[in-house]
């Protein structure tokens, strides 16, 4: 950045004892200012890492096997429902008067004032638990037509973490890839199914919750 000096005289022909002061003006040149600005623009354009756009992955049956149905033994079915207001329920098997979904306990750590809060760990160690005492378990899936989207992020966010960690689990004994895992040395893949909520999902929800208020869960 570089200043030009320019004296100037004062105006008026005046004549007297007094000598006219002479004005200074200076001219300042912004021709430098502009180039730095441009090569600090460029320099962040460059070196700025942009957001890339996140994509959940799901592995789908071909396009031949969509429409067939699969049956699941009772004993194999584990059932997870997300209701209006966000509360994670539970339960193996076909519901039941005497075999209601049971409420995951909200997180701990959240401020009473928020009401129930979805904690991870709890529902990570059931899908871990019933995964691994049963190999052949079979998720359904649940949502209130009222239900956030995120819930359904937060389900198949866990059932994605479960299956990535089973795999390189099975991939580090082996002493290979993941990439590398075959059917035929363990590979694991998660067998879920997300279903339609219907009308007995809110009956069933309505005695679970009856039941969670006499056992002081709600």
């Amino acid at each position: 950045m570089a200043g030009d000096v320019v004296e100037r005289a004062a105006k008026g022909g005046k004549k007297g004892l007094r000598r006219p002061k002479r004005r200074i003006a200076i001219r300042i040149d912004m021709t430098p200012m502009v180039d730095i600005a441009f090569l600090l623009l460029i320099f962040y354009m460059v070196s700025t890492v942009f957001a890339m756009p996140q994509a959940m992955e799901i592995n789908l049956p071909p396009a031949d096997e969509q429409d067939q149905q699969v049956e699941v033994k009772e004993s194999n079915l584990l059932t997870v429902r997300v209701d209006n207001e966000g509360r994670y329920w539970w339960h193996l098997k076909t519901a039941t008067p005497e075999n209601l979904p049971m409420l995951l306990p909200s997180d701990p750590e959240a401020p009473d004032s928020l009401g129930y809060v979805f904690w991870p760990d709890t529902l990570r160690s059931i899908l871990v638990n019933e995964n691994r005492a049963n190999e052949r378990l079979n998720t359904l899936l649940l949502l209130d037509r009222e239900a956030n989207y995120s819930d359904m992020v937060n389900l198949l966010d866990e059932i994605d973490l479960i299956e990535r960690s089973f795999n390189k689990y099975t991939a580090d004994q082996l002493g290979i890839k993941v990439d590398e895992l075959t059917k035929e040395q363990g590979k694991f893949s998660y067998r879920y199914a997300i279903g339609e909520w219907e009308d007995r999902d809110d009956r069933i929800l309505e005695f679970a919750i009856r039941g969670a208020m006499e056992r002081g869960e709600l």
